[in-house]
């Protein structure tokens, strides 16, 4: 399905309309102005109306506002008073993205908790922001949640589960719209004020115990206005939502900035089905972290090694072009009509037809954050006439602090310059600072109240290394408690090496490790995708599970030759001088990356530890 332009619609008089200060006020206007309007769409077997003829389920934003009132009527039955945390632990389903809006319209803040935190995480949680009410999605959640009612530390009384016949003994979701809404119910929602908390949203524990980041309502909405000034998107644009709630970035592209924008939102529950709903949405928008774009390129050139040679070479042509036309823009050029005429040829004739295959033809602003973009990547995609904008923020800072823009300008390999809504500046050992309207009011403490990490001028220290250039931009090194530090006094990021080794297609995830060591070592992960590729082109018999492909004699030469090449372009110091090749992914299932695909390098040390320190053996 091709998402086209929603109908033009002629809407009300907009001078008792005024300006919206809070997220609530958002949602009324859309209500007003677009009642007909997409807002949400989803697939699930659990809804109040059947599915339209295309398998999906919508409600218009006029919908969304009658919904949320009558849902925000069950929650204030329940006791939900203005202020109260509530606690949501769901997929990306409409109860989840319903239920925050209504909570919000209430003046109730929903605290989004990542699907996969285990236990001691939940009780973390669950006691920090001292919340009554929990809402989870089914019984498999109920088992991490229900030994909370019982402890004496922890205040958490009702449990709601989302997910039908799966309630148990505890409350079923449905029974918050088992009533319509009382006479006069809706003049007590949306009065919530812009300096009052919006969501506490809990970082991912890369290197503790999570933190609550208290959100204002003002925070999110100077954020939106910003990244609104730096993107270039037609209006009501559609977003594929399906990085967890409880990531910032999710929570302002997928609820948000869509009621910012009166845009319409897709719900996604299943991470692994995102290439399928691009490739039907074929969207105009998609943001990815690092690794779903490392995924995709993976898949792309695994199909372009499938290709006869006239057409791989017509590609390669292609994406001469492409990155030539990418290269005049980037200088801030206007491309010379021989370079603009080639482009749009090239453009036409191969790349398109190519990316229509996997849904990305109609893409205008790609994104990235949460980590450094592997430059490979970054190049591959600018191949396919996609520019990558990478962007750098913090839960702390509503999540962009900075971004590439086709609007204002971009630079391949950094992750541009500070939006409207905040300063950046480098300290003197590297450590970037913030300070601005969209930098958070501070970390929640058990007792309500908030504690400000920012010092007297109002910066924040970020714990990112980076360097600001003579134009802006803004370049990332590495996190500041990353680092390592050789026994010899060298400082070597790890994030520069790994994604150095990771330019090779078979190299799908790497850790470099060497703190206090006399040299680098490095644990690597064969791509899932790119290696059965590479073995098929390259006639290797046998089997092509992850397993026998890392034992192979031909693949281990091909990886002893990346490293290699990657030493080439490393200072001595950087170079790896050991390494071993592991067969299966890391993911957050088993630990290894966030929710978000960020590396937890803790986990991983832990986990691999004999087969690290055996790496220093002589």
């Amino acid at each position: 399905m091709a998402t086209e332009p929603p109908p033009v619609e002629e809407p009300p008089a907009t001078a008792d309309i005024p300006s919206p200060t809070t997220v609530p006020l958002l949602v009324e206007r859309n209500a007003r102005l677009h009642p007909r309007l997409p807002a949400l769409s989803w697939r699930a077997a659990a809804t109040d109306r059947p599915d339209g003829p295309d398998g999906w389920t919508t409600l218009t934003w006029s919908e969304v506002r009658d919904h949320t009132t009558r849902l925000a009527a069950g929650y204030a039955a329940l006791g939900v008073q203005r202020g109260d945390h509530v606690l949501l632990m769901m997929t990306n389903r409409p109860e989840h993205w319903l239920s925050d809006l209504a909570l919000t319209r209430l003046g109730a803040v929903p605290v989004s908790v990542y699907g996969t935190s285990s236990p001691p995480q939940v009780r973390h949680i669950a006691r920090n922001c001292r919340a009554r009410l929990a809402v989870v999605d089914g019984a498999s959640h109920v088992r991490s949640w229900a030994p909370l009612l019982d402890d004496p530390e922890t205040p958490l009384e009702l449990l709601i589960v989302a997910e039908p016949h799966q309630e148990g003994i505890y409350l079923p979701y449905a029974s918050l719209l088992a009533h319509p809404a009382p006479a006069g119910f809706d003049k007590e929602l949306d009065n919530a004020r812009p300096d009052d908390p919006l969501t506490v949203v809990y970082t991912s524990g890369t290197t503790g115990e999570p933190k609550g980041v208290v959100l204002l309502h003002s925070q999110v909405l100077a954020n939106a206005r910003s990244l609104d000034a730096v993107v270039e998107l037609p209006e009501h644009v559609e977003h594929i939502c399906y990085l967890p709630f409880a990531h910032i970035a999710e929570r302002m592209l997928g609820i948000y900035l869509p009621c910012h924008r009166a845009s319409h939102v897709y719900l996604c529950a299943d991470p692994a089905a995102v290439a399928a709903a691009v490739r039907e949405i074929r969207p105009r928008q998609f943001f990815g972290v690092p690794r779903i774009w490392e995924k995709l390129a993976a898949s792309v050139r695994a199909g372009l090694t499938l290709l006869p040679e006239a057409r791989r070479r017509a590609v390669e042509e292609a994406g001469q072009v492409a990155r030539e036309h990418v290269a005049c823009r980037e200088r801030g050029e206007v491309p010379s009509p021989a370079v603009e005429s080639a482009y749009r040829a090239a453009r036409r004739e191969v790349l398109e037809p190519l990316l229509k295959l996997g849904g990305l033809d109609r893409v205008t602003w790609a994104a990235s954050a949460s980590a450094p973009m592997p430059p490979d990547v970054v190049r591959f995609w600018a191949g396919l006439g996609i520019v990558v904008m990478d962007a750098w923020g913090l839960t702390e800072t509503t999540g962009v602090a900075t971004s590439n823009s086709p609007r204002a300008g971009f630079r391949l390999g950094s992750v541009g310059r500070p939006v409207a809504s905040v300063e950046v500046r480098a300290a003197a050992d590297g450590e970037l600072e913030v300070r601005g309207a969209s930098v958070f009011a501070g970390y929640l403490r058990p007792d309500g109240s908030v504690d400000s990490p920012l010092d007297a001028e109002g910066w924040l220290a970020t714990g990112d290394i980076g360097r600001i250039d003579d134009e802006g931009f803004v370049w990332i090194t590495d996190r500041k408690k990353e680092m390592i530090i050789t026994s010899t006094g060298k400082n070597v990021s790890p994030a520069l090496v790994e994604n150095t080794l990771k330019e090779h297609p078979l190299i799908g995830q790497a850790l470099v490790h060497g703190d206090r060591r006399s040299y680098v070592v490095a644990l690597l992960v064969l791509d899932a995708e790119a290696a059965p590729a590479w073995a098929a082109a390259h006639g290797v018999a046998g089997e092509h599970d992850p397993a026998s492909l890392a034992a192979h004699p031909a693949v281990r030469e091909e990886i002893e030759r990346a490293v290699t090449t990657a030493n080439g372009r490393l200072n001595r110091t950087e170079q790896v001088k050991k390494y071993r090749l592991l067969a299966n992914e890391w993911g957050p299932a088993t630990g290894e990356l966030t929710p978000s695909l960020k590396l937890r390098r803790r986990v991983v040390h832990e986990r691999y530890e004999a087969e690290l320190a055996a790496l220093y053996e002589d």
